[in-house]
């Protein structure tokens, strides 16, 4: 069946609320909701397979270790199984002393029992009552009328109180009272609120004594909002939340909770606006499980709170730990590019997004060291630290054929302490890029290093083909042409006066040899004694240098650009990167050259011409 031309002819849009001074869009969240998971009664109803009593116990325990203090742990009074897993949870005092098992009971008096009989002993419960209350579920579904569907609201209301005292006397239970008008978001807002006018009312049973303040938790009732099935927008649905919280009475007395659902892909944004309109509380579900397209997700909600400096009051910093378990229990894979949790959600590989990452991570390590202190988060692509939820910088760039010269710079920084010039990361992107492209594949950090490695001969299986033995450097501008210690970078003194000369054992494909050479500094000198004795007529074009490790094993790492003698050093034609690593920061530039000899030579005979 084809797609409607003309869809309004099957499906109206949702009513719009009469709300012409809203004030939530003015208003920001400055402080964390209550939290309550859901994920084992309203998640694992949603799985074809529900969790084993033991996959329920290993999550609820992972929830209460993480930091949530309210519960929703089973429909007690739907199975055998559920009844048993709530008795399991407060036979064992697996809650402790401040978390509270919430369990869920429909408007049924026999059921209602039921479920209070599950949770005898605990220290402290939620009894979560519900009844549907939208015009379509009163019509077609149930066919009670407005009043019939008051009076069952209330009448088990009362029903509920009576048990909570009874069972708060015999246990000496903590008590507080859920009620839920289901499909509150397809009710009529003036209905909603009568209903919950009348709930409340029965619930405190005529002890209406005068709140001069709000009272402490357990003396609040607690309303559930919940978008059953998503409809409207967000706005229309913080709307809606406004609209109940301006209109119930004695609402210092009242802890409105959001359960949103996802149906139009809108929960995450539907509850932070219901935040804004009013909500004090978050009902939802670890990674968002739940039926159709799920739950509201709770590590969103808490980690996008979290980017904004304020604490979720949950610990998510072993988030690929918190992960493992999910999936574990309810067996539902977490997709790559979910929010925080996906394995590729803090993955770039694009090349200009891995370039400003890199450079983002590079500047923020340059104020730390400034400052002495931990600089304020703001890096490019990059919401949140990822090591804040137990995540590795490793991880955030990954290559692949997309992937560009400031990404693959940074995983070799990362992993080699080599921090490249800009032409060699030209020079090595092409490299990997080839690689990538064949392969068709991402390569990992280790196939990136052993590359390097391989392609600039720092690896013991691919030597040079020129080795450096030993060396002599002797000043020859003094009368007794004494060996002095020496910089590379002395090529560049501006002294014309200046002179160099090196003797140097060679190893050329295991061969050694002596050569020697002139000029003005280590490097020209070496470069002169590849000329004379190979007849290999090089230059250098570029010349850099840094420390690599700290304190007494501090080494010097030194790159080199050679090109041949015939070109222009301006010319932007193919050079030849060498890299060396050594103590002495003379050797590492002899070895640097070496490196880039050995590149330009490739497999090319080595003859010796004097």
């Amino acid at each position: 069946m084809p797609m409607l031309a003309d869809p309004s002819s099957k499906y109206k849009p949702f009513p719009s609320i009469d709300l012409p001074n809203r004030q939530w869009p003015s208003k920001r969240i400055t402080k964390t909701p209550i939290w309550l998971s859901t994920d084992l009664r309203d998640g694992n109803q949603s799985l074809a397979n529900p969790m084993t009593p033991q996959q329920k116990m290993t999550f609820f325990k992972m929830l209460v270790k993480i930091g949530y203090k309210e519960i929703e742990v089973a429909y007690p009074a739907a199975s055998e199984t559920d009844w048993g897993f709530v008795r399991k949870v407060v036979e064992d005092g697996e809650a402790g002393d401040d978390v509270f098992i919430q369990v869920l009971t429909p408007a049924r008096e026999d059921l209602i029992k039921r479920s209070f009989t599950s949770i005898a002993g605990a220290k402290n419960v939620i009894m979560h009552l519900y009844n549907a209350t939208s015009p379509l579920f009163r019509s077609v579904v149930f066919r009670n009328s407005k009043e019939e569907t008051l009076k069952l609201a209330t009448d088990h209301t009362k029903v509920c109180r009576a048990l909570a005292e009874e069972y708060s006397a015999k246990y000496g239970t903590n008590f507080r009272f859920e009620y839920s008008p289901e499909l509150f978001t397809q009710t009529e807002p003036a209905f909603a609120i009568e209903v919950c006018e009348a709930v409340k009312a029965a619930w405190f049973g005529g002890k209406q004594e005068v709140w001069s303040s709000p009272g402490p938790r357990e003396e609040r009732i607690i309303f559930n909002l919940p978008a059953t099935v998503e409809i409207s927008t967000p706005n229309g649905y913080a709307d809606q939340i406004e609209w109940f919280s301006t209109h119930i009475t004695e609402r210092e007395k009242v802890v409105i909770s959001l359960h949103p659902h996802n149906d139009r892909g809108t929960g995450i944004a539907a509850a932070e606006l219901g935040l804004l309109a009013g909500g004090d509380r978050i009902e939802g579900c670890v990674l968002g499980n739940g039926e159709r397209t799920g739950n509201v997700d709770l590590v969103t909600l808490g980690l996008n709170l979290y980017t904004q400096g304020i604490s979720p009051g949950i610990d998510f910093s072993d988030l690929v730990s918190i992960v493992d378990t999910v999936t574990e229990c309810n067996a539902l894979p977490v997709h790559p590019r979910h929010p925080y949790a996906g394995e590729l959600v803090f993955t770039a590989f694009s090349g200009s997004h891995q370039d400003a990452i890199k450079k983002g991570i590079e500047a923020a390590d340059k104020e730390r060291k400034l400052t002495g202190k931990e600089p304020v988060w703001n890096m490019p692509y990059l919401p949140i630290d990822p090591a804040d939820v137990g995540g590795t910088y490793e991880a955030v760039i990954r290559v692949n054929s997309q992937s560009g010269k400031g990404g693959i710079a940074y995983l070799v920084k990362s992993a080699l302490d080599l921090d490249l010039p800009r032409r060699m990361q030209v020079a090595f992107y092409q490299v990997i890029q080839k690689i990538s492209e064949s392969t068709g594949k991402e390569l990992s950090v280790a196939d990136i290093t052993s590359s390097f490695q391989t392609t600039y001969f720092l690896a013991t299986s691919t030597p040079p083909r020129f080795v450096l033995r030993s060396f002599n450097l002797i000043d020859t501008t003094t009368p007794l042409s004494t060996p002095t210690p020496s910089n590379p970078s002395s090529d560049d003194d501006s002294s014309e006066d200046r002179k160099k000369s090196i003797i140097a054992k060679v190893s050329v494909d295991g061969v050694v040899h002596t050569i020697k050479g002139d000029g003005n500094g280590p490097l020209s000198s070496l470069i002169d004694a590849l000329s004379n004795t190979f007849g290999i007529e090089l230059s250098v074009r570029e010349y850099s240098e840094h420390a690599v490790g700290q304190g007494s094993s501090t080494r010097a790492a030194s790159y080199v650009e050679l090109i041949s003698s015939e070109i222009d050093p301006k010319d932007r034609s193919k050079g030849f990167w060498g890299v060396g690593i050594d103590a002495d920061i003379t050797s590492s530039g002899l070895r640097a050259v070496l490196s880039a000899a050995s590149s330009y030579v490739g497999k090319k005979t080595i003859e010796v011409v004097n």
